[in-house]
């Protein structure tokens, strides 16, 4: 086995492709499919932990963790399809269960959940048969199976109800059906048919509620098995603009219009639910919340959520073009975290998206923005920790495997092949389809500063000492210096394309490797090949040569892993089943590294021995296409198809790092621009300027804000300790009455204990003396009942006595009348028993009323009992309602505080106006001052009002020179009002210019469709002589092989060319073809180059007139956006000052009640004061209302002559980008 380990360290990628592949374990961290691993990644600490996936995996397809997030299922192919559980709460990740189909063949398991508790798994397979597997995980044990769509309607997800184990909901095209698991089945309940629609995602957002995303942009909404709402999530800003447009250009663009509507329909990928409503994706890049209303039956959508630009893409926009692929929410509601269908990670936090609701909320990465297609080239340096990555993605990138970031990130153009880092750190090689270019590694960008004429380079290698470069171009390999850029040698000799180079050691030689099944070892001073080894069985796919440059290690598709030394192989170990792609070995020379085929990773150890000694790694979903070793030994890089970076740390088996003979210290020196580093000290500089600036300015008004906060307090301290006291004065008030009240409710509890005392004891003796009573009665009747039994029981006797004696003395007289003395005896004993019935009868009922009659007393009694009890609940009411009251007056007298607070704030608010006319306020003061020296005692209240009457006047000033002011604003704005009503007349009389143009080119179009008709009927004409000419020629062959039938015979064959000649030659024919050929072909090539020239040259016309139309158009929308910006300003200004007006008329309306109250103050006033009647008031506020009335009229009237322009002289006008609210709403 390998003396070496290695450990996954870090891994950079995303893997595509495989359902629900974001999960949330906790707030903190997520869980995602990369390569051939599961990673949890922890978003704050920025650390990777790491679940490999099974051995010989054929893909991963979908995840699901537990409600409890406790457990993860993957569903991963083997042999066959198979769900692994992992339990997350072990610190390894222990693998818990393996469920699998049983004796049904399933390829794969596209869409699985847990039930809300746990316990129960369910897992939708794939085609062809589409069946539905319902398991006890913990057991595994399948529980019900069904199969829930055809071949044509796949499906696309399942899901749980959140509150019950046994229902089900399975979505796909077509396809929205819920099923029951009862009594050991599944059942499908009745739902509705949709055939038509696409459902890509659904989410259970209550116990009988479903929303449903379709691809065509609907958003279902199912409520006990029945549409409810249909609602549309495309946006509104293109369909109505291009609702406006009119006239023939509508009718003409209609159908073009439907089928892009069609086509740019936005796709509901996914939908997830959360506590205030859902979230669902939008179409590309864009992601809707919604909420629901007050009422709990609808929803609104509340925030838009997009991808924003990349600044590093050649077209930033294309990143908004990404499909979403999942959306998942953390435990706590705070992050929102979702993948793209271009292997990309982004997040957002809720709670700063819901605080910046009136701006725009756009998506951050995650990590790092990762490789989205299939990278092609790997590189690292030897003095910074730094390697680099290109990609069929168009883009480069640096990352530093130190501190896990991405440095570097630049795209560009045309798909990058290859790469290679100088070993200063400082460049970069990198191979594109056009050229090769060696760019600069600035601060914060890529910089091109040579370009090589070397096409599609798909290898390429700095030297180990930097000063020369390798560089493939099909089977020829180009040396360049690196000082002097030129070409020094090419390496010709293979006979197929080049996979690999390496450098030795001390970069004498260089050694290739090509797809022929040639490998060569080349001496880079003198250009010429020194060894080789030559295999046409194998293509050869990577090389890489040992420490002392003895030794050469090359694999390609054999399945083998050569070791090459002086021109013969040495060793082959058999890779086995799978194809090596690249091969690389470490520093210390004791393990090599090996990737594969499959995207495995093995660590072979070296000396090489032909037994299987290796140790093989989980890595890559896809085939592996470089590999790299640090200088240090300490970690090996890896990449692949599958566009996933991974850096393995190397450690010895005892878990230590690798021993080197030096350490590798590492440069921290970047590169800059001159003209870089001047602006960026230039910035500096006036960021030291301005904060040098902003310092003093915070210090003065520290100062002022100091000075004005003492004022303040000092104030305040004095209006808090009278305020203070009166409530003291208030609170003791109210404790003495609470005191008061106390005792009255005690007095009044007490005597209601003992008159509720008093009652139940006369209750008690009321109800003992009748029980008393009536247990004398029953005595009496149970001694009435013994007396009767007695007497009958003595009657009994006499009788049978008297029988016995009379049948003894007449048996013999009277043996005639003995029947009849029988009969009297028989119904004797039938009236006893009859009396007795009657007696037990009579027994029974008195019984029974004497037990009535005591449940009666027993139930009146309770009654009076728990009307008692229930007014003395009423009475604890009573005190717990007094108890209220107090809290109450509590609460009334925080409310008075808060009150005062807020008139605290109030008072600020104008003592901030009063500032500004300090000397009337210092007049105002001392008359003040002398007026609470005569009526302070009498006249407190009154003299309050007054004071704010005095302040609302100070107001009116501040307002009639904000009128003005606003006068002032209002003249220029109408000025520039009426620069752009010309403007607007200017813009309408080009586009009548260009009106007039397009009807000339429709008319121009018109007489080149005739002229096309005429000449198609030409063409029509000349196909019919052609058919007229072929059909004679037919005739005329069927003439001549009747005629050669007589070539026996002279005559008749003469005979026969001559009738031949006259019937079908004619000298005047003769002659018109002669003539005729030449003229019709020189006036059809006339003809067709007249044509020809006129279609040019109305093109050119076309275009030109299409390209003014373009830039007219262009010039149109941007005056239009000006003027919009111009309107929205001014009608933003003009709701600011109504505002203001408002606010001084409520402010003129207390001033008015207020001068209701008698006016003793204001004989005293002076001059100044009596100026400011409110009569004059009034008036200048009338005034200010008819002014801006007047300007609303005529901005109205501005407004509708624009309107009436552009329905009458501008038919073909294009629509505004925006509409402008109506001034009502303002």
């Amino acid at each position: 086995m390998a003396t070496v380990v290695a450990h996954c360290h870090q891994i950079y990628g995303l893997r595509t492709g495989v359902a629900n592949n974001v999960c949330f374990f906790d707030e903190q961290t997520v869980i995602f499919p990369s390569g051939n691993n599961c990673v949890r990644y922890n978003i704050d600490q920025k650390w990777q932990r790491f679940i490999p996936g099974l051995e010989k995996s054929r893909g991963m397809y979908a995840l699901a963790i537990s409600p409890n997030k406790r457990y993860l299922a993957v569903s991963e192919r083997g042999d066959r399809a198979m769900i692994t559980m992992y339990d997350l709460q072990h610190e390894q990740c222990r693998k818990r269960k393996v469920l699998t189909s049983g004796d049904i063949a399933v390829s794969e398991f596209v869409s699985m959940c847990f039930s809300p508790d746990c316990k129960y798994f369910v897992a939708q397979a794939g085609g062809p048969d589409w069946v539905l597997f319902y398991w006890m995980w913990e057991r595994q044990k399948i529980m019900a199976t069904v199969k829930t769509t055809t071949v044509m309607n796949p499906i696309n997800q399942v899901s749980f109800n959140p509150v019950d184990n046994a229902q089900i909901c399975v979505s796909g095209f077509g396809v929205l059906k819920i099923f029951r698991f009862a009594e050991g089945i599944l059942k499908q309940t009745a739902f509705q048919k949709l055939d038509t629609q696409n459902i890509l995602s659904h989410a259970w957002v209550s116990e009988e509620r479903i929303i449903a995303g379709t691809e065509k942009g609907r958003l279902l909404v199912f409520e006990f098995g029945d549409l409810r709402w249909d609602i549309n999530v495309a946006p509104s800003g293109p369909a109505s603009a291009s609702g406006r447009s009119t006239g023939r250009s509508r009718s003409v663009s209609e159908k073009d219009q439907r089928e892009d509507n069609q086509a740019e329909l936005p796709r509901v990928t996914v939908v997830t639910a959360y506590s205030k409503g859902f979230a669902c994706a939008a179409g590309p890049g864009r992601v809707l919340l919604y909420e629901r209303t007050e009422d709990k039956d609808s929803y609104r959508q509340t925030r838009e959520i997009k991808i924003p630009h990349d600044p590093c893409r050649c077209d930033p926009g294309r990143a908004e073009q990404q499909q979403i692929m999942s959306l998942v929410i953390s435990p706590t509601e705070e992050t929102l975290v979702t993948s793209t269908d271009h292997n990309q990670l982004y997040s957002l936090t809720l709670s700063t998206a819901e605080m910046s609701k009136g701006e725009q909320a756009h998506f951050e990465h995650l990590s790092h923005p990762f490789h989205s297609e299939s990278i092609t080239g790997l590189s690292i340096c030897m003095r910074k920790p730094i390697m680099a990555t290109c990609s069929l993605d168009q883009s480069v990138r640096i990352w530093n495997f130190e501190t896990n970031t991405l440095e570097l990130y630049k795209e560009f153009q045309e798909e990058a092949f290859s790469i290679a880092l100088h070993p200063s750190g400082l460049y970069v090689l990198v191979g594109f389809s056009s050229k090769l270019r060696l760019m600069n590694l600035l601060i914060d960008d890529i910089r091109t500063f040579k370009e090589f004429t070397v096409r599609g380079c798909r290898e390429c290698a700095f030297s180990n000492g930097g000063h020369m470069f390798a560089a493939v171009n099909g089977n020829v390999i180009h040396i360049y210096s690196t000082t002097t850029f030129d070409n020094t040698l090419n390496l010709k000799g293979h006979n197929g394309k080049v996979r690999s180079i390496a450098w030795s050691g001390d970069d004498s030689r260089l050694v290739t490797c090509g797809m022929e099944g040639a490998v060569y070892e080349w001496n880079t001073l003198t250009g010429k090949r020194e060894a080789e080894s030559v295999l046409k069985s194998c293509a050869y796919t990577g090389v890489t040569l040992s420490p002392d440059s003895r030794n050469i290690f090359a694999v390609g598709t054999d399945f083998t892993l050569k070791e090459i030394t002086d021109s013969q192989i040495l060793r082959e170990v058999n890779a086995e089943d799978v194809t090596y792609t690249s091969v690389v070995m470490s520093r210390s020379g004791k393990v090599l590294f090996a990737g594969t085929s499959t995207g495995t990773v093995r660590a072979i150890k070296y000396p090489l021995s032909l037994q299987k000694e290796w140790i093989e790694y989980q890595a890559h979903a896809s085939a592996v296409t470089k590999m790299v070793i640090t200088f240090d030994d300490k970690y090996l890089l890896t990449v692949a198809e599958d566009g996933c970076v991974i850096t393995w740390k190397l450690i010895d088996k005892e878990g230590r790092g690798l021993k080197r003979d030096a350490e590798v210290c590492y440069a921290e020196e970047i590169l800059i621009t001159k003209s870089d580093l001047e602006e960026k000290n230039l910035i500096m500089l006036e960021l030291r300027t301005r904060v040098e600036e902003l310092k003093m300015e915070n210090e003065y008004q520290l100062r002022l804000k100091d000075m004005n906060s003492n004022e303040m307090i000092k104030e305040l301290s004095e209006n808090y300790s009278q305020q203070i006291e009166s409530l003291k004065t208030n609170n003791q008030i109210l404790k003495t009455e609470k005191i008061w009240q106390e005792t009255k409710h005690q007095e009044v509890l007490a005597e209601v204990l003992e008159k509720h005392n008093k009652a139940i004891q006369d209750l008690e003796s009321s109800s003992s003396q009748k029980l008393l009573l009536e247990y004398e009665n029953f005595e009496e009747l149970q001694a009435k009942f013994q007396h009767m039994q007695v007497t009958y029981e003595q009657k009994l006797k006499v009788m049978e006595q008297e029988k016995s004696e009379a049948l003894q003395g007449l048996t013999l007289h009277y043996e005639g009348k003995a029947m009849e003395k029988q009969l009297h005896l028989d119904q004797s004993q039938e009236e006893a028993r009859v009396q007795q019935r009657e007696f037990e009868e009579f027994r029974k009922q008195m019984e029974e009323d004497g037990d009535r009659e005591i449940q009666d007393i027993r139930l009146r009694y309770e009654r009076y009992l728990i009307q008692e009890r229930e007014a003395n609940l009423k009475m604890k009411g009573d005190t717990s309602i007094m108890k209220k009251k107090s809290t109450s007056l509590q609460k009334e007298v925080d409310e008075k505080n808060t009150q005062i607070e807020r008139m605290k704030t109030e008072q600020n608010r104008l003592q901030a106006v009063i500032k500004n006319l300090e000397k009337d306020t210092l007049t105002l003061k001392k008359e003040i001052m002398e007026r609470d020296d005569t009526i302070q005692d009498k006249e407190r209240r009154m003299y309050d009002l007054k004071k704010k009457n005095q302040e609302l006047e100070k107001f009116k000033f501040v307002l009639d020179y904000k009128i003005k002011e606003l006068r002032k604003q209002i003249e220029p704005r109408e000025n520039d009002i009426k620069e752009m009503h010309d403007q607007i007349q200017e813009m309408e009389k080009e586009l009548e210019t260009f009106h007039k143009l397009n009807v000339k080119q429709k008319l121009d179009n018109k007489e080149l469709t005739i002229k096309l008709a005429s000449s198609e009927i030409e063409l029509q004409e000349e196909r019919k002589r052609v058919w007229d000419g072929q059909a004679l020629i037919k005739k005329f062959k069927v003439d001549l092989h009747n005629s050669v039938a007589f070539i026996q015979r002279p005559q008749k064959l003469k005979r026969a060319i001559k009738e031949l000649h006259d019937k079908y030659i004619h000298q005047s024919d003769m002659v018109e073809i002669v003539g005729a050929d030449g003229s019709v072909e020189m006036e059809y090539a006339r003809h067709q180059e007249h044509l020809e020239r006129s279609v040019a040259s109305l093109k050119k016309k076309l275009n030109r007139a299409n390209f003014g139309h373009s830039v007219e158009n262009v010039k149109i929308m941007q005056e239009n956006v000006t003027l919009i910006t111009e309107i929205n300003n001014l009608r933003r200004e003009l709701k600011l000052t109504r505002s203001q007006l408002h606010n001084y008329e409520t402010l003129l309306g207390l001033n008015k009640k207020q001068r209701q109250q008698p006016t003793e103050v204001t004989d005293t006033a002076t001059p100044r004061s009596d100026l400011l009647d409110p009569v004059h008031r009034l008036d200048l506020h009338n005034e200010s209302e008819s002014i801006i009335q007047l300007q609303n009229q005529e901005i109205l009237r501005l407004k509708q002559e624009i309107q009436d322009m552009i329905s009458s002289r501008l038919p073909y006008r294009p629509p505004s980008t925006a509409k402008l609210p109506a001034l009502k709403k303002l």
